[in-house]
């Protein structure tokens, strides 16, 4: 690949059509190669200038009206009817192409790192190199903050703490002590890591906390969401696998173990002492009961409520969950009951009839 030509335009960055398919690894369909393109939009709103993504066919009535230069298309989609200075940029996986161009054109800002005068680290506190700490932050005592990692305003790190290597601590989080974070972790602002569980023993007509002396522990490349909150364990670690992506307003309980490349969606919340496998998909607003297995590669349908196991490799809906097939054919017969009853109501007046 040649070097590109990268030029700033704003807080975004300019690149040929040429450059952007190199980039990408894509095969260039049209004449005018030497466009700029200054940003990336999708099919309904990309102008001149611009690069778009065409990734399913519900949307290809929109290509023969665009006015964007360039669009990354696979071999499967057909091009007629699209405008003739519409460059298209093949490739084998457009949505993937289209994320890297994303990228390339629309960067995260380069941070100048420092640490501020106006944070507060404890003195036994190790920390890497080329590491920022942003203004009233705290970190307590016999923590390590990794190379590279990044910690804004007013971040609470605990005491013991260990932080990798490039991490992204974005402002308001608070981490508890003990808590263990690997590398190139994501956390963004709000979000609460390590507080007790929520676990009490009714005894002598009154609630009984339960010391909770555990932690969390949160592998690589794991992202959590704003105003998420993983509680530790009681006796041993809460665990968040490798790979795994957790949204925004999560509940997370003491003692769960979520797996490797887990996704769980906003509003989720799981109660305590659940394992959670590899590759699961929990959808908007589900809820896990207590010491709940969800095997691996398993998908949970929002609103869905999880009181038991779940086999691997399911789909499943509903309160309580069961196949989805068969909670959706619940559904439709449901949907059929005025109707049903209607019919009971004429087939009981005839019936009295014929009995008069």
């Amino acid at each position: 690949m040649t070097s590109l030509t990268l030029l700033e335009s704003g807080n975004n960055m300019t690149l040929t059509v040429k450059e952007l398919a190199q980039l990408c690894d894509a095969e260039i369909q049209g004449d005018n190669t030497s466009i700029e393109i200054l940003a990336a939009a999708d099919i309904m709103a990309a102008t001149t200038n611009q690069v778009t993504v065409l990734s399913s066919s519900k949307y290809s009535k929109y290509l023969k009206e665009t006015t964007a230069s360039a669009c990354f298309i696979s071999s499967q989609f057909s091009t007629d009817g699209a405008p003739k200075n519409l460059v298209f940029l093949l490739c084998d996986d457009p949505e993937i192409s289209f994320l890297k161009a994303v990228s390339a054109l629309h960067p995260t800002p380069k941070l100048t790192r420092s640490i501020s005068k106006q944070a507060s680290i404890a003195d036994n506190v190790t920390l890497g190199k080329d590491i920022h700490i942003s203004a009233f932050s705290t970190i307590e005592e016999h923590s390590t903050i990794g190379d590279e990692t990044e910690i804004f305003a007013s971040v609470s790190v605990g005491r013991n703490v260990t932080m990798g290597e490039n991490c992204r601590i974005y402002p308001n989080v608070v981490i508890y002590d003990n808590t263990q974070i690997g590398d190139n972790v994501i956390i963004h602002s709000g979000t609460i890591i390590g507080a007790d569980g929520f676990g009490y023993k009714y005894r002598n007509n009154e609630h009984v906390k339960v010391p909770h002396v555990g932690n969390v522990i949160i592998d690589d490349n794991v992202e959590i969401g704003a105003n998420t909150c993983i509680d530790r364990g009681a006796l041993g670690s809460t665990t968040i696998g490798a790979g795994s992506k957790i949204d925004n307003l999560v509940q997370l309980g003491h003692n769960n173990q979520v797996g490797k490349n887990v996704i769980i969606c906003g509003q989720s919340g799981i109660s305590g002492s659940c394992t959670i496998g590899d590759g699961v998909v929990l959808a908007g607003g589900v809820g896990v009961a207590d010491h709940v297995n969800i095997g691996h590669q398993t998908v949970v349908m929002a609103r869905t409520g999880v009181a038991s196991n779940v086999e691997p490799c399911s789909q499943v809906f509903g309160s309580p969950a069961k196949d989805k097939k068969v909670a959706w054919r619940e559904l439709a017969a449901l949907s059929k009951l005025p109707a049903l009853f209607k019919k009971f109501k004429e087939l009981e007046s005839r019936i009295g009839k014929l009995e008069e």
